[in-house]
């Protein structure tokens, strides 16, 4: 059961949320806050899997809820769902640890996937989100350019980026590679730490800032 936390300063918001989530099979919401400073204490007294959370709140906002969980509970995963669409917002929110980053007009279908792959450590971002970071060139994190950072991955890790770039899971990049899945596992983590991002996102940003993969592919992704 992935247990979720919806944080908005919206009632509707999250009640709407709430009533969405809770018709899909293994999900329970276990609480809704009303601010950042609500939801730092609901986290501490329902510990959840995953928080969805809102950024465009009053003081303390989404972006510094997201600093206290990464400091303070960094096994909750986070996925925000707001109405800004700023590119800065975005790379903000995926450095702070944010591991999908959605805005209010995604589908049910789109905000339950990032909430499932959340509670697996994975992260999704749509097409235009992911397209508008590329293009910026401010999402990485690793020294030097993209090409500079892919060059410290072996072989296999490159192999294993492209898999990541076009949205396959643990599960399928296994398969379609033929190793096994705790391999890959530790394959991406190496990878995370060589590109020096935080997650499976990033580094899709990284290969396809590197031209490892063509944006394209990436975008025709499922999620």
């Amino acid at each position: 059961m992935i247990r979720v936390l919806v944080v908005d300063d919206h009632a509707v918001v999250r009640q709407g949320l709430r009533f969405l989530l809770e018709q899909e099979p293994g999900v329970e919401v276990v609480g809704e806050s009303e601010d950042g400073s609500h939801a730092l204490v609901d986290v501490r007294a329902l510990q959840p899997d995953v928080v969805l959370l809102d950024l465009m709140m009053p003081p303390p906002d989404g972006l510094e809820v997201l600093d206290a969980l990464g400091r303070d509970h960094p096994s909750v995963r986070v996925v925000v769902l707001t109405s800004s669409t700023d590119d800065d917002a975005v790379v903000r929110a995926l450095r702070a640890g944010a591991l999908s980053y959605l805005t209010k007009t995604a589908s049910v279908e789109e905000i339950t996937a990032a909430v499932r792959a959340a509670a697996r450590g994975e992260g999704l971002l749509s097409g235009p989100d992911l397209g508008r970071l590329v293009r910026s060139g401010r999402a990485a994190r690793g020294a030097g350019t993209p090409r500079d950072a892919l060059a410290l991955l072996s072989a296999r890790e490159s192999e294993v980026l492209a898999c990541v770039a076009r949205g396959r899971t643990n599960r399928e990049i296994a398969r379609e590679l033929g190793i096994g899945e705790e391999t890959v596992k530790t394959h991406v983590t190496r990878i995370l730490a060589k590109l020096g991002v935080q997650d499976r996102t990033q580094a899709a940003i990284v290969a396809l800032q590197g031209r490892l993969v063509p944006l394209d592919e990436a975008l025709d992704r499922p999620g």
